[in-house]
C-alpha cells in the first residue's frame, strides 16, 4: 500500500480545516454558535427515538429473560419463570447470518467490470500464429484509423486501455488488437476483469486488517435482536505492527490504512425525517470517553490539541441515559467517571462557520449548505473539517434486518415473537403452578372432634388424638386437578406461532422429535429449503444497504487516496451475501457439469475457461490467483512447456516382458519374414490345428 501517498492526500486536506484554539487563555471564539449547533440536533434526534429506544429495551429483556417493570404479579402467583425462546431464536438467526456471509471464508465482496466498461479495455487479443499474424499485418492501415480513437484521443492514451496489461503486453504493442478474434490460435486478454481482481484483492486485504470480519458479526447481532445493524468508515488510522529491531528492542512499524467499525445502535442518533441514509441529512454518533481515550484523540487528523486540553480540564461531563440503567439493572446516580462526545457528520449553513477560520473550497463557494465533519464536548469544538471524502457522504450504513419503510430502524427477531414470548412465560407459569398446588394434599381438620392443644403439623406416623363428641371423620384430605397437561398444549402452540411470527422453525436450531415430513433425510431438507426463504430477504437488505454501499466507499477511498493506475477501470462493486446461500459443493457440481458441457470442440469456442477455472478454485475455497492463470499467464507457460518437450523428449518405453531388446540405432530385426510389415504375421500351425495343410491327407 502507499503509505506515503495516502497521507499526503490526507494532508492535502488541512487547509478545510478549522484552526485551533488561542493558547492564551484558551479562548475558542466559534464554538458557542457551532456547539450549540451540533447539541440542537442531537436533542431533536434523541427526542424522536425514544419510542425506538421502548422496542429496543423490551427486545433486551426478552433476550436476557428478564421481566419489566410492567410486568406485575399477583399474590397467588408463586412461580417467576421466564422462558428464554427469544435468545435461541436470536442466536439462531444470527448463527445462520454468520453462516451464509462468511460461508466462503472471505468478506463478501466483491467487484467486476460493467458491462461496457469505459477507460479500459473488455477484451483485446494476440495472434500467436505467425502466418496469420503476417496476412494481418499486411491489410492493416494506420494504427490510429485502425484502432479507431476516440476525439482528442492520442495512441500513447489509447494502449493505456489495456490498464494493468500495458508492461506486459509493450513487448507486441503493434500486434495487439484491441477486440475479440476468433481465430482458435489467437490468444484473448481481458484488462477490465485483471484490474477488477486487483481491486478486489487490494480491498480484501483492507478489510481483513482493519478486522472488518469481526465488526460485520456484531453487526448482525444487533441487526438479529433490535431489527438494525450499523457500520462506518473507511478512515484513515495508524495500525501498530510488532517489530524488534537488531538490539531486541521494541521498535514497532505504524501503517496508514483504511478502518471499519461497528458503531452500536444505542450510540446512533440519525436525522429522524430520514427513512434511509440517503435521506439523511445528518448523523450523530454519542461516543463514552475515558480520559486517555480523549487525549488520544490529539494524535488523530485535524482535531485540536488545545481544544482537547480544555476539554480535559473542564472534566468529566457524561451522564448516563435512562435506558443505561434499565440494561445495567441498576439505579446508581446519571452521573459517570467519563467524558461525553459527539460526533456530528452531515450538512450545514454556510453561515454557522463562515467567518471561522474554515476555507471553503471555491467550488462550494455558491452554494448555501456544506458538508463538514464536527466533534464536540464540553462546549468545545475538537475537531470541525470539510467532509474529505470525494464525492461527499455521510460515511454510516445502517441495514435493517427486516424492512420498515416509515422509518430507518427496522425489526428484529425480538420484536416479531414479543406476543408470543408472553404467551409462553403466563401459560408456564400457570402449569408450574398448578404442578406444584396438585402436588400436595390440602388437609381440613374438625377440631371439636380433637383434644385440644395439639400440634398440627403433619407427617408420616402421625398420631391425633380424639374426644368424645359427635361422630365422623375429624382430618379430610383434598386434591385439586393437575391440569398442567393442557397449559403445557398451550404452550406449545405459542411455540408454534413463534416459529411463523420469526420465519425460524425450531427443528432449524436443534429440536428433536420432528414427526411427519421432517423424519426423513429428504423431507429435513425440503424443509430447510422453505425455511430459508426469509433469511433470503435479511441478505439482500445486508446486500443492498450495508455490504454494497461499504464496498464503494472503500473503492472510492482507494481511488481518491491511493491510486493505482493498475487498478484504474470502470468498475462496480457487487454484494455477494446472496450467492453464499449456494453451497459451495453445489457451485463447484454444477461448474465441473458446465465445463464437461463445453468440452465439446463445436462448444469450445463459446466457453471463457479462465473465468470458469477461476470459479471452480472460489468454490474449493482455494485463492484462484495463486492456482489459477490468465490467459496471458497460460499462453506463457505454454511456450515454456513446449520449449522444454522440445529439448528433453521424452525416454522410449521400456521392452514387454518376454521380448527382446531393440538392437541398438533403432533398427527392428524383421524375424517374420514379412520385411517389417504386420500384414500376414503369426506363428506357423503345427499337424492337428486348423489350417494344416497336410490334415486332409492325415484323414484320408
Amino acid at each position: 500500500m502507499a503509505e506515503d501517498t495516502k497521507q499526503m492526500a490526507m494532508d492535502a486536506e488541512e487547509s478545510a480545516a478549522i484552526e485551533d484554539m488561542n493558547t492564551e487563555g484558551l479562548t475558542d471564539t466559534p464554538a458557542g454558535q457551532i456547539e450549540s449547533f451540533v447539541r440542537s440536533k442531537f436533542n431533536t434526534a434523541e427526542t424522536a427515538r425514544r419510542y425506538d429506544e421502548e422496542r429496543w429495551i423490551k427486545a433486551y429483556r426478552n433476550y436476557r429473560g428478564l421481566y419489566g417493570p410492567e410486568v406485575q404479579f399477583t399474590s397467588t402467583e408463586r412461580s417467576r419463570v421466564f422462558v428464554k425462546v427469544t435468545k435461541t431464536k436470536v442466536l439462531a438467526a444470527y448463527g445462520q447470518l454468520v453462516e451464509v456471509l462468511f460461508g466462503a471464508n472471505r468478506f463478501p465482496l466483491g467487484i467486476s467490470p460493467t458491462t461496457l466498461p469505459e477507460g479500459v479495455e473488455d477484451t483485446v487479443s494476440f495472434e500467436t500464429n505467425p502466418q496469420l499474424k503476417d496476412a494481418l499485418g499486411e491489410t492493416k492501415t494506420d494504427p490510429a484509423e485502425e484502432r479507431k480513437l476516440l476525439p482528442g484521443e492520442t495512441l500513447t492514451e489509447f494502449n493505456d486501455r489495456v490498464g494493468p496489461l500495458k508492461d506486459d503486453l509493450k513487448a507486441v504493442e503493434d500486434d495487439v488488437e484491441f477486440k475479440s478474434s476468433g481465430s482458435p490460435s489467437a490468444v484473448q486478454f481481458h484488462p477490465a476483469i485483471i484490474a477488477a481482481k486487483k481491486m478486489e484483492k487490494k480491498i480484501h486485504d483492507q478489510l481483513e486488517e482493519s478486522n472488518a470480519k469481526k465488526q460485520l458479526r456484531s453487526t448482525a447481532f444487533e441487526a438479529a435482536l433490535f431489527g438494525t445493524g450499523i457500520m462506518k468508515g473507511p478512515f484513515a488510522i495508524d495500525k501498530e505492527y510488532a517489530n524488534w529491531n537488531d538490539e531486541g528492542e521494541y521498535n514497532p512499524i505504524f501503517k496508514t490504512m483504511p478502518h471499519t467499525s461497528n458503531v452500536s445502535i444505542w450510540n446512533f442518533y440519525p436525522d429522524p425525517d430520514a427513512s434511509n441514509m440517503d435521506e439523511a441529512e445528518y448523523v450523530i454518533e454519542r461516543h463514552k470517553m475515558s480520559r486517555s481515550q480523549l487525549r488520544a484523540l490529539k494524535r488523530r487528523p485535524f482535531f485540536r490539541a488545545n481544544a482537547v486540553d480544555k476539554a480535559l480540564d473542564i472534566g468529566e461531563n457524561y451522564n448516563k441515559e435512562w435506558w443505561e440503567h434499565a440494561m445495567n439493572e441498576d439505579n446508581e446516580d446519571d452521573y459517570s467517571q467519563r467524558f461525553e462526545v459527539l460526533e456530528f457528520w452531515g450538512f450545514v449553513d454556510r453561515n454557522v462557520i463562515e467567518g471561522y477560520d474554515v476555507e471553503i473550497p471555491p467550488e462550494l463557494k455558491d452554494v448555501d449548505q456544506v458538508n463538514v465533519n464536527i466533534w464536540v464536548c464540553n462546549g468545545c469544538i475538537l475537531r470541525l473539517v470539510m467532509n474529505p471524502f470525494t464525492p461527499a457522504y455521510i460515511p454510516y450504513y445502517v441495514t435493517p434486518y427486516e424492512m420498515n419503510p416509515y422509518t430507518m430502524f427496522g425489526v428484529g427477531i425480538a420484536e416479531n415473537m414479543d406476543d408470543t414470548q408472553t404467551l409462553m412465560n403466563g401459560f408456564m407459569r400457570m402449569s408450574v403452578d398448578n404442578g406444584a398446588l396438585s402436588g400436595n394434599l390440602l388437609i381440613e381438620i374438625d377440631e371439636t372432634n380433637l383434644v385440644p392443644g395439639q400440634d398440627l403439623s403433619v407427617h408420616p406416623g402421625k398420631v391425633f388424638r380424639r374426644q368424645g363428641g359427635a361422630p365422623g371423620q375429624a382430618i379430610f384430605g383434598t386434591k385439586f386437578p393437575n391440569v398442567s397437561q393442557e397449559n403445557m398444549q398451550m404452550f406449545d402452540k405459542a411455540r408454534v406461532l413463534a416459529d411463523e411470527s420469526t420465519g425460524f422453525p425450531s427443528f432449524a436450531h436443534g429440536q428433536t422429535g420432528v414427526t411427519g415430513v421432517g423424519r426423513t433425510a429428504s423431507g429435513i431438507s425440503m424443509l430447510m429449503n422453505a425455511a430459508n426463504g426469509s433469511i433470503r430477504n435479511v441478505i439482500k437488505n445486508f446486500d443492498d444497504y450495508l455490504l454494497g454501499p461499504l464496498g464503494k466507499a472503500f473503492f472510492s477511498f482507494n481511488m481518491q487516496f491511493d491510486f493505482d493506475p493498475e487498478i484504474k477501470g470502470d468498475l462496480e462493486v457487487k454484494a455477494q451475501g446472496t450467492e453464499s446461500l449456494m453451497a459451495n459443493e453445489v457451485r463447484s457440481q454444477r461448474l465441473m457439469q458446465f465445463m464437461q458441457t463445453v468440452s465439446n470442440p463445436a462448444l469450445a469456442p463459446f466457453a471463457r475457461m479462465d473465468f470458469i477455472v477461476r470459479e471452480i478454485a472460489k468454490s474449493m475455497d482455494l485463492d484462484p490467483d495463486k492456482v489459477a492463470n490468465s490467459m496471458s499467464q497460460a499462453a506463457v507457460q505454454a511456450e515454456i512447456l513446449k520449449k522444454f518437450q522440445e529439448q528433453n523428449p521424452p525416454p522410449a518405453p521400456p521392452p514387454q516382458q518376454g521380448q527382446p531388446p531393440a538392437p541398438a540405432g533403432g533398427q527392428v530385426e524383421d524375424t517374420q519374414g514379412s520385411g517389417g510389415g504386420t500384414i500376414g504375421t503369426g506363428s506357423v500351425p503345427t499337424p492337428g490345428e486348423e489350417g494344416f495343410t497336410g490334415n486332409q491327407g492325415t484323414m484320408q
